[in-house]
């Protein structure tokens, strides 16, 4: 049986959080007299000079119904980074507890462990990018705080196999499983958010870095028990989300269709790229996505990555990384930008 008093540092969660005061009065309308801020307005043009929802609940509100959640199951960070540092901080004791990952898998998790000297264990993924579960469960110890698992994957792009999560799920009643959802939107699988009433011990995260176009505002979600965000709203920076991000994002939470445009651009571009590298002879493998990325095996990676970055063309050399030997993970671009980099492959 899941208990979350058994999964959270004893002392976070009996933490008294700091109060602010838009804790003590989250009205619209006053004389406001309670914070300290420069009543005459700001230096620049636009009104900056009060602080802002702390909660940020008119985003919450919104983002509930394009989500599916309730308000209360939605906490808001400067990019998911901060909710992934926010997790590992509130569950787990330095030099006592440790963490899971399943390499290759994106780095922040072991640096925000690394960080807070949380060990890490790590079980590597299948050959085709998969989850060993029963291996996961036999490592998984008394000390595991938190199982992380990004669906789809970073670097491979693929979406984990749904049913190997839930195993993990229904088992591993002692911490947290996480799955990071940041490249939900270009899968064709439900998210994980659907779930979070059945299991107390999910925690979902996503970001709008990607399909929403806003990676510059740096903003990321979680989706966890109404009980779990009460203790990430505990732990975080009173105002973490600024007031000009937040109305930026109140905005973009209305143009929900033009995400889905780009959405469609994005995988109908993947299919032409997939189509064209595979064509090419330096090309050895092109890995299954489900993401906005394509895994790519070349015959010499480390001198096509340089020969790219010689005609201006950026992609990621993840040679260095466990099961990704001479790959290099290209992010879909436009169609001019995919022919610009199909033009100095064929060069090359």
């Amino acid at each position: 049986m899941f208990s979350l008093s058994k999964v959270v540092r004893p002392h976070i969660f009996t933490l008294t959080p700091y109060s602010s005061a838009r804790d003590e009065y989250s009205g619209k309308e006053g004389t406001f007299l309670d914070a300290n801020e420069n009543p005459f307005g700001s230096v620049i043009s636009g009104n900056y000079n009060r602080y802002p929802d702390p909660y940020q609940w008119a985003v919450k509100e919104k983002l509930g119904e394009i989500k599916s959640v309730r308000p209360t199951q939605i906490f808001l960070g400067n990019g998911s980074d901060e909710a992934i540092d926010l997790v590992i901080r509130a569950c787990c004791e330095p030099q006592q507890d440790n963490i899971l990952i399943l390499p290759p898998t994106y780095g922040m998790y072991k640096v925000c462990a690394d960080v807070q000297n949380i060990a890490v264990k790590q079980v590597t993924l299948t050959l085709d990018f998969q989850v060993d579960t029963k291996k996961v469960l036999e490592t998984a110890d008394a000390h595991t705080k938190i199982i992380w698992i990004c669906s789809p994957n970073n670097p491979s792009g693929n979406i984990i196999e749904r049913s190997s999560i839930l195993h993990i799920l229904d088992n591993f009643t002692t911490g947290l499983v996480v799955v990071d959802e940041a490249y939900i939107d270009f899968a064709s699988e439900d998210s994980f958010t659907k779930l979070l009433d059945k299991y107390p011990n999910l925690v979902v995260m996503q970001t709008f870095s990607k399909a929403w176009g806003l990676a510059a505002l740096r903003l990321g979600m979680a989706f966890a028990s109404e009980e779990f965000i009460k203790i990430l709203n505990k732990i975080k920076y009173p105002y973490n989300l600024n007031g000009v991000t937040q109305k930026l994002l109140y905005t973009a939470l209305g143009k929900v269709e033009k995400k889905d445009k780009f959405v469609t651009q994005i995988l109908k571009e993947r299919g032409r790229l997939h189509k064209k590298l595979s064509d090419l002879s330096i090309v050895k493998h092109i890995f299954p996505s489900d993401s906005n990325q394509l895994l790519v095996k070349f015959i010499d990676a480390n001198t096509v990555f340089q020969h790219l970055i010689e005609q201006k063309i950026i992609t990621r050399l993840r040679s260095n990384v466990i099961l990704c030997e001479d790959c290099i993970r290209i992010s879909v671009g436009t169609k001019k930008e995919n022919d610009l980099l199909l033009k100095a492959l064929r060069k090359y």
